[in-house]
């Protein structure tokens, strides 16, 4: 159980770093002539945000 722990720890972490990512490519083309990707890129940002959420909540119940 530790290690699921530890494990579920290390992919909130990433989450976290996979979502400014997203966010600063996204920020690249949001307002430019590419902006449905902007568009596109903060819908992964909120789906990713809902993830962490989740998983923040499974953490808290260990």
């Amino acid at each position: 159980m530790e290690s699921d722990l530890a494990e579920l720890s290390t992919v909130a972490t990433q989450i976290e770093e996979l979502l400014e990512r997203v966010v600063d490519v996204a920020q690249k083309y949001h307002g430019g002539d590419r902006s449905d990707v902007a568009i596109r890129l903060f819908e992964v940002e909120r789906s990713l945000q809902g993830a962490g959420r989740n998983l923040q909540s499974a953490l808290r119940a260990f």
